[in-house]
This record gives C-alpha cells, structure tokens and sequence, in this order.
C-alpha cells in the first residue's frame, strides 16, 4: 500500500500537498451568493465567512498563502454542517462538498486543537464509529436510566456547566433500547416467496446499536419483497463519521474493512437504511484514491451500493400493503440532507409511503434545510445545531401529520429531541419500519 506522507509544504501556503481543495474548482465558483440562502449555518449564524460562499474564499486564500490556518479560520470551517445544499443549489455545479472533504483533513493535519476539543473529538471518533466500544459505555448509561439518575443528572445542568458538547451528547441519547447490547442477525436470511435478488445489509455503527429495530424492519421488508438477504459478521462503520470530519486514515481503514466484509458474495446490491452512511459507501472511490490495492475495489463496491428506498423503489414491492390504521393516516417526510442532497433521493421514500393504503404524506415549509444533526454536528457545535433543530421540528410540527416518517439516525435523534424540549410526543418512525407494519397488517402506532 502506498505511504502518504504529507510534507507541510511550499510554505507559502496553508495547506500542504496531499490533496489541498483543487484551484480549479475553488474558481468554478462565481460569487453569485445563490448558496446563502440555502446555507444552515449562514442562516443561523449570519456571517459570510460561515456560508460557502465565505468559506470558499477563505480556502482560495489559503491556498495563495495570503492567510494561515488560524483558529479564526478553522472555526469558520468547524460551522459547517456538511449538509450538500449548497451543492443542490449552485448554478454553476461547484463540488464544495470535494472542497470541504479536502480541507477538514488539511485541518486535522495542520490545526493543533485545543486540550477540551481534542478530547471531546478523540472520544467521538475512538467511540461512536466501534459498537462494541460504545455498548461498553451504554452499559452503565443504561442502569442510570433504570434508576433514573439520567433524569437526575440532566435536571441539575451540572454537566451542561461542565460541558455543553457532553451535555448535548448526553441529552440527544434516547432511552437505551434491550436490544442495543445484541447483534442476533443470522448470515444469511432466505427470500420469502419467489427470490428475485440477493443483496447485502449493511448494519451501521450506531445504527445497529441505538435503532437496531430499524435493520430487522429493513431485513424483513427486503426478505418480503423476494431478497435472500447477506449479512456479513465482520462489517463495521461505513467511515461516514471520520470521513465528515476530516479524519481521513480512520475513513480509509473502515472503508477497506466494509469492503473486505462484502467482497465475493456474489450480490445484486448493497442495501444501506442510513442517509449518511449511504453517501459515504457511495464515496468509496475518492476516500480511496490514493490506495492502489483497494481504489478499484472501492469503485466497484459503490457501483452496488443502493439506499433502501431507492432499490425498493427501482424493483418495486411484491408483498401486499395493509392500511396502519382503520382511519386515514397523515405523515410528513423529513428529507436527510446526505440523501436529498447528496444522493438525489427524495420522490422515493414518498412514492413508497403513499403505496400504503390510506397514508397522505406531507411535506413541510423549508424541507431541504438541514436538522442540524449532520453526524456528530450537534455534539461539536451544540448552540447551532439547537437553533437549527428548534426550527425544523416547528416546520414539521405545522403539517399536523400524525407521525415524522425519518430516513436517517442522527435526524431521528436530533428531532426526538426537539420534540421533548418543545412538549410534543408525535412520533418518529424509520419509512422502512411504517412499510414493515404495513406489511406485517400491525396497526400504528
């Protein structure tokens, strides 16, 4: 395998030479500001340098050596939520998300941290991304919550003192399900009926921990729909949380080890239920671009990868829909950003939900801004991610639907959230899992 050894460069510049963001997309852009107004960040925050507009300017000085990576500029950078809609609404196609994926790694290179946001991001990304590591920790946090010492704890806003980023990590954690300690998946679960593909699951990181419930749901919807169903034992994280974050080698080892997990199943597709995670697999390529012995095998694992919606939609459903209720069922659809912007699914998850007799799906005010969730956004950068979640749950609360249909993880915890803080029990449900009690003829809720 190669050795990258990133020499910190014609000092001149901020950046050094492996892969600083390219000079010739930085100049695609023409300033012409159409990203503003569909930026998270520059909406909470109202500053030009936190749009992408301001960052790319700010990357483009860089890069001429007029200024150097100080804490003022990596902050500008640290902001961003990586949510891709100024990627959906630029006219003239510049690819910030490239830009950005190149300059958070410039940034974990070259920006020492300070000692409490350096061990805030060493226990997210050493934890979070292993479910093993982060069951370990859920142990103790769960005969809290038994006790009801996280109530304790969390009405005495002792920890939010100490602080805010570990008081937001600990308030976005839902009640720790019975099922989080277990993977009880078989390897292999046979097609119902007729088989028609085989695919492979992918599991997730907290995904198979905190809304293991979601993947039996996915598992048996795919099963119904006439899919011998693969699940690999050694699969890990996708590299979506590193990756995000600038933490490059980290994305690089979990990429090949998903990979290594997948390679000679003889698959049809590689079914992934997670927005994030899905855009991540989907990028296996570019994460890695400089591995000779596995940048081909990355290309072609991505060339399977399919988000749950988007291959049921491609194949259609065999199994029959039945109504969730004995009245008429409203729900709203929360597009996550990394599969509205960053895949290009969004018609999808809609067109499977209105198969479900007497489901009406709305869609709310401001849809495409992001919830504020963006990975582990809403742990780095609380205050933002709190405005950012107050509004989208408003928007969402102002359908009237029944119940939020959430596509993603992190947005279902950011959104339960808000729910709680703003005094509202609507519930939260994967679109998977509504088509799994559809399916199944289980009633809602």
């Amino acid at each position: 395998m190669q050795t990258q050894n990133p020499s910190a460069s014609s000092s001149s510049r901020g950046f050094d030479d492996l892969h600083p963001p390219d000079p010739s997309v930085i100049n695609s852009c023409v300033h012409c500001g159409f990203c503003l107004a569909t930026c998270p960040s520059y909406r909470v925050l109202g500053t030009e340098m936190d749009s992408p507009r301001g960052r790319i300017y700010l990357m483009d000085a860089l890069n001429r050596g007029e200024i150097e990576l100080t804490p003022d500029v990596v902050k500008h950078f640290d902001s961003c939520l990586g949510c891709l809609a100024c990627v959906s609404t630029c006219p003239s196609g510049v690819r910030y998300d490239e830009l950005l994926a190149d300059m958070r790694a410039q940034v974990t290179r070259h920006h020492p941290r300070s000692l409490p946001d350096k061990l805030l991001r060493d226990l997210t990304f050493k934890l979070f991304p292993y479910p093993d590591r982060l069951r370990l920790l859920l142990r103790p946090l769960k005969l809290a919550q038994n006790l009801g010492l996280r109530a304790l704890v969390r009405n005495s806003g002792l920890l939010k003192r100490l602080s805010p980023q570990l008081a937001s990590m600990e308030c976005i954690l839902p009640a720790i399900p019975a099922n989080a300690f277990r993977d009880d998946f078989p390897e292999v679960l046979p097609a119902r009926g007729q088989k028609r593909f085989r695919v492979g699951l992918v599991l997730g990181c907290v995904q198979r921990v905190l809304f293991a419930d979601v993947n039996h749901a996915t598992a048996r919807v795919l099963t119904a729909n006439g899919c011998e169903v693969v699940v690999p034992k050694s699969q890990g994280c996708c590299a979506a949380l590193p990756y995000h974050q600038g933490e490059e080698a980290q994305a690089r080892a979990l990429a090949r080890q998903t990979i290594d997990s997948f390679a000679d199943l003889e698959l049809d597709a590689i079914v992934i239920n997670a927005a994030g995670c899905g855009h991540t697999l989907k990028e296996y390529g570019r994460i890695l671009r400089d591995d000779p012995d596995y940048v081909r095998r990355g290309e072609e694992f991505s060339s399977k990868v399919k988000d749950v919606h988007e291959f049921l939609a491609e194949v259609g459903l065999a199994s029959k829909l039945h109504p969730l209720q004995d009245k008429p069922l409203t729900l709203v659809y929360q597009d996550a950003c990394h599969l509205l912007h960053g895949q290009g699914i969004s018609a999808q998850p809609r067109q499977l939900l209105r198969q479900i007799p007497g489901v009406t799906v709305r869609n709310p005010a401001d849809a495409a801004l992001c919830c504020g969730s963006a990975g582990v956004y809403n742990i780095l950068q609380p205050d933002t991610a709190d405005e950012l979640g107050r509004m989208k749950v408003e928007t969402l609360l102002a359908t009237g639907a029944d119940a939020i249909a959430s596509p993603n993880p992190g947005c279902a915890l950011q959104i339960q959230k808000h729910l709680q803080q703003q005094g509202q029990s609507v519930p939260v449900f994967h679109p998977i899992q509504l088509l799994d009690r559809s399916m199944r003829g289980e009633q809602f809720p």
